[in-house]
């Protein structure tokens, strides 16, 4: 299935166009995004990439580990799993699948409300924004969701509204190596699929938890670039989750994915 051979490409580390698009200082969207570049949230969504969203997009809450969320991805069930990815017009739709490393944070944060009740939290490369979601679900009470792609900006909106809650603030921008944000916690999941972009997060981190003492949790399900990297001395795991059987399936039969919490050993010093 065409959307399979992408997804595939990024599980192995070579999806280069998104990782250089997180690596730049700017992350400046893709030319056929730029009808969107000036989306925020709490502006009314473009109607037409809002109805091309509904229409090819599968509301659904199965298959993962929240059924709690409802979220609208992209599913066998929709007309571009089997049509060529260049013929979607938004720019490669990362958003529209529910990545294992997200999955985990959310059941974790959904689990366990004290990790995130009264706390500001970033999400950051949220994605469909689930695990935003879950923090809003369990008692945040500040959420910030990042992604670079205004589309998956939209799709979060979407997804909020799905679950019953009103649309937390997102932002477009990239954000790593900007000044370390006053968060009580930064979420992500499934970012280390590229060295650099691992390189650049590892550094950013390290910056928010010195100046800011901020936690961090990571979700992955234990792909090479991220187990390979240098930043996995420093986490401690904190939760593993079997994967359902249709996650297994459309991520070449990872079976676990992982919350961590970062803790690197030099925080107090100089990064």
């Amino acid at each position: 299935m065409a959307f399979r051979s992408w997804k595939r490409l990024l599980l192995l580390g070579r999806q280069n166009t998104f990782a250089k698009a997180w690596r730049s200082r700017r992350g400046v969207p893709s030319l056929h995004w730029k009808r969107c570049c000036h989306w925020s949230a709490g502006k009314p969504l473009d109607p037409e990439v809002k109805a091309f969203l509904e229409e090819n997009t599968e509301v659904t809450s199965s298959g993962h580990l929240t059924p709690e969320i409802r979220l609208r991805l992209l599913t066998p069930r929709c007309k571009f799993w089997k049509e060529k990815p260049d013929l979607w017009p938004y720019g490669d739709p990362f958003w529209a699948i529910y990545w294992p490393g997200g999955q985990a944070l959310s059941r974790y944060i959904l689990d366990n409300p004290r990790v995130v009740k009264g706390r500001s939290v970033l999400d950051l490369g949220s994605g469909c924004g689930a695990t935003a979601i879950a923090a809003v679900m369990s008692g945040a009470s500040q959420v910030l969701a990042n992604d670079i792609d205004p589309i998956a900006g939209m799709a979060m909106i979407l997804n909020c509204e799905l679950n019953h809650l009103n649309p937390f603030p997102i932002t477009i921008k990239n954000i790593i190596n900007s000044e370390a944000g006053n968060w009580d916690l930064i979420v992500l999941g499934d970012m280390f699929y590229d060295e650099q972009l691992a390189d650049g997060l590892h550094h950013w981190l390290k910056k928010c938890i010195r100046i800011q003492q901020t936690e961090v949790l990571i979700g992955d399900p234990g792909r090479h670039q991220f187990l390979s990297h240098s930043i996995r001395s420093q986490l401690h795991k904190v939760v593993e989750y079997s994967l359902p059987e249709y996650t297994r399936q459309e991520n070449n039969g990872l079976t676990t994915s992982t919350v961590w919490s970062y803790q690197p050993s030099n925080s107090l010093e100089n990064c």
